[in-house]
């Protein structure tokens, strides 16, 4: 791929253009006459009218971030459309006995299907087994579970995406300049997704011999480190030509940073989507000229993809008659050419 490509907010939000509530259909397709080649009977449709009822369990981390709580409330927001689905929410927590607790109740109320983000995929891949033995399936949102077994289907961000985009728009926007250099302000580092954002980036930026990352920081998906860790690194740098930081959260400590110092020398590409990061890229009055998505409406449609699971019906414009295993979502890039169409979106 050798551009950074930006699809349409529908494609963002679905991952791909099949995971829709309004478009949750079985296709059977066939260049025979229509009389021919009738779709079977148990091709059922799942869409907007009301289907069998059912529970749908939800269980995630604990909403400390702007990002989970964006999750939560997509899930609930995505619910309430259904008139045949019941969401079972839990209050969530980080601490992987209190998840565990929670999930295990879900589990003994018998809810048709269980939608979990867990805070610890390893820690929790037991529960999932003990959910899809005992007739729940399972749909693993983001973090994955050590085992697929412990899931019937995964649906997240492409962590690797991101840091490849986000060097490729980098990699473009500094292909003409001589001797340039790049910084990159990472998340946590004991956790895998940012090794692999960190990887899509190396990788992205060996397109560009001419460019070369000089320094890597990493914060804690928090404004007060953000703030910290960008002011050590500006204060080490005192010359670069662009930044990428993973976290949009932790964005706004950077941004303060940067204005602290007096920097306005380099472009910054910011990560995961928030409505702030959006606000000040189509202000464009800061050095913040880019976020690369990891959608939080991944949640809205892991209740879509439960709802078909629950009530036996598959995805549109598949011959399948059955739900994917697994559904990655793309992480495209927002600028301020296309940032009002992505808006809608931003989380707070």
């Amino acid at each position: 791929m050798p551009e950074t490509r930006t699809p349409t907010r529908r494609g963002l939000l679905l991952g791909t253009a099949a995971v829709s509530a309004g478009t949750l259909l079985t296709a059977c397709t066939s260049n025979e006459p229509k009389s021919q080649a009738a779709a079977p009977q148990s091709a059922t449709v799942a869409n907007d009218k009301p289907g069998k009822a059912i529970t749908i369990g939800f269980a995630g981390p604990q909403a400390d971030h702007g990002w989970l709580n964006a999750i939560n409330q997509n899930a609930r927001d995505r619910a309430k459309t259904y008139t045949d689905v019941t969401l079972e929410i839990t209050e969530g927590s980080n601490d992987t006995a209190a998840q565990i607790g929670q999930i295990q109740t879900l589990i003994n109320k018998k809810v048709d299907v269980l939608v979990i983000l867990p805070a610890d995929g390893k820690a929790l891949t037991q529960l999932g087994l003990q959910a899809m033995a005992a007739g729940i399936p399972v749909v693993n949102l983001d973090r994955v579970f050590a085992s697929p077994q412990s899931y019937r289907c995964w649906i997240g961000g492409d962590n690797y995406g991101m840091g490849l985009n986000a060097g490729r728009y980098i990699g473009e926007k500094l292909k003409d300049k001589p001797g340039a250099k790049v910084v990159e302000l990472a998340g946590l580092d004991n956790l895998e997704l940012t090794k692999q954002r960190t990887q899509g980036f190396d990788d992205a930026l060996k397109n560009y011999p001419n460019i070369t990352k000089v320094a890597r920081q990493a914060a804690e998906f928090t404004v007060e480190s953000g703030q910290a860790k960008m002011a050590q690194l500006l204060q080490a740098q005192p010359k670069f030509d662009a930044l990428w930081n993973h976290d949009d959260d932790q964005g706004i400590g950077v941004l303060r940073a940067i204005a602290q110092a007096g920097r306005k020398d380099f472009l910054m590409v910011g990560g995961a989507g928030a409505r702030s990061a959006m606000d000040a890229i189509k202000a464009d009055d800061s050095v913040l000229k880019a976020t690369v998505l990891y959608p939080p409406t991944m949640a809205a449609s892991a209740i879509d993809l439960a709802r078909a699971l629950g009530q036996g019906r598959g995805l549109t414009g598949m011959a399948e008659l059955e739900i994917p295993s697994s559904v990655t979502l793309y992480s495209a890039v927002v600028t301020k050419d296309n940032v009002d169409e992505y808006l809608p979106v931003g989380f707070n």
